[in-house]
Order: structure tokens, then C-alpha cells, then sequence
């Protein structure tokens, strides 16, 4: 095989790759938002999906896998093409972790107890909108190949911890007030807490970004480190 005809073949599987892994993400996004639709619903049947949702995304991180180590496998790239393959992999990875966070928020739909109304608590509504928000905007960071907006999604990060940590001290008072809300409310936290998780992994993508446009990791406060090619 020519070296040009490998490299047009390294290109065209490289650009299917991207376009798996956007795949994953569009149904990542809508397992997240459609299972805080069946919460604020109360829709078992939205969280069935959700749950069917995920089998899906799990198998399509298999398929990523795959494809990544059979480029690996066939081309054996190098510098920018090698870095692209392993984020794919790292990002495909989040990108599942982000389905099983959606499934844990719609099976709160069957435990949830209405005597704790969600419109008291609009923390928790802004969680999940900051939380989608943030994890669209790192996969079209992605896309765009933009390592500022990437950084961009970093920092709202910050806010989701706070609002978790203040739905928590409200719904602690809530439980100390009167234990029947105990069971309500710890359903709450766990919603909270799936939601602060996608925040994370939403963070990891952007980080990841960095890393495929500059070549260097924004990881644990390092933005000074070196940059590889």
C-alpha cells in the first residue's frame, strides 16, 4: 500500500471515529435529559427508556474500543493522530459513564416520594440544566477542535459543586425537621450527586480537548505542563 493511499485511509477512519463518538454523545445527552424529564414527570415509561437507552451507549463504547485498537493495530499513527485515538477512547468512556448517571437519576422515578415537591428545591433544576449544558458544550468543543470553550466548560464546574452542596444542607434540615422526609430527600441527594458526577466527567471531556488541540494537560490545576506534538 502507498504511503499516500495509507494516509487517505488513516484520515477516513480517523472521520469515522469523530463521527461514532458524536453519535454516543447526541444519545448521552438525551439518556440525561429525558431521565430528569421522568423525574420531573414521574414517568416510569421515560425512565424505561432511558435504562434501554444506556444498553445502547454501552454497546456503542464497545464498538469504539474496537475501532480504536484495530487503527491502532493497522496504522500505528503517531503524535496528533495517535493523541486523537486515545482521547476518543477517554472520551467514549466518560460518555458511557454519563448513560449509567442518567439511569441512576430515572430509577429515582420509582422510589420518589411526592411529599417533597422538586419545584422547592430550583438548585436541583439548575444542576441539570448547568450539568446538559456543560456536556454539550464540551462535544462541540470537540468538534470544533476549540480548547478555549473547552476550558470554558472547566470552570462552570465549580458552580454544580456549590449547588450540590447547598441542596445537601437543605435537605439535611429537611430530614432533621421531620423523618418522614428522609426517604424524599435522600432520593434528592442521589439525583444531585449523579447530576455533580456528569459535571465532572462533562469537565474530564473538556480537558481531554485541551490535550488533542495543545498537547499538553489542563489535568489537576496543570496548565503549565509541556506540550508533546
Amino acid at each position: 500500500m502507498s504511503a499516500m493511499r495509507e494516509a487517505r485511509h488513516l484520515h477516513e477512519e480517523l472521520g469515522a471515529l469523530r463521527a461514532h463518538l458524536l453519535q454516543m454523545g447526541g444519545l448521552a445527552e438525551d439518556l440525561l435529559r429525558t431521565s430528569f424529564e421522568a423525574l420531573v414527570e414521574r414517568s416510569e415509561a421515560k425512565a424505561d427508556s432511558v435504562i434501554l437507552g444506556d444498553r445502547e451507549l454501552d454497546a456503542m463504547e464497545m464498538e469504539m474500543d474496537d475501532a480504536c485498537i484495530s487503527v491502532l493495530a493497522l496504522h500505528q499513527p503517531v503524535a496528533r493522530d495517535l493523541r486523537l485515538i486515545t482521547m476518543a477512547m477517554r472520551i467514549s468512556n466518560d460518555l458511557e459513564r454519563v448513560g449509567d448517571h442518567a439511569v441512576n437519576i430515572a430509577e429515582t422515578v420509582q422510589h420518589f416520594d411526592v411529599g417533597l415537591p422538586l419545584n422547592r428545591f430550583p438548585q436541583l433544576e439548575e444542576m441539570a440544566r448547568i450539568t446538559r449544558e456543560m456536556l454539550s458544550d464540551s462535544l462541540d468543543a470537540f468538534v470544533r477542535r476549540d480548547s478555549e470553550a473547552a476550558r470554558a466548560v472547566c470552570r462552570r464546574d465549580d458552580r454544580v459543586d456549590n449547588l450540590h452542596d447547598s441542596l445537601f444542607r437543605i435537605l439535611l434540615t429537611h430530614m432533621m425537621e421531620d423523618p418522614r422526609r428522609i426517604g424524599p430527600a435522600m432520593s434528592l441527594i442521589l439525583v444531585s450527586r449523579n447530576l455533580e458526577r456528569v459535571a465532572d466527567l462533562a469537565t474530564n471531556v473538556g480537558e481531554d480537548v485541551v490535550f488533542l488541540v495543545e498537547g499538553h494537560s489542563i489535568k489537576h490545576g496543570a496548565e503549565g505542563g509541556g506540550s508533546v506534538p
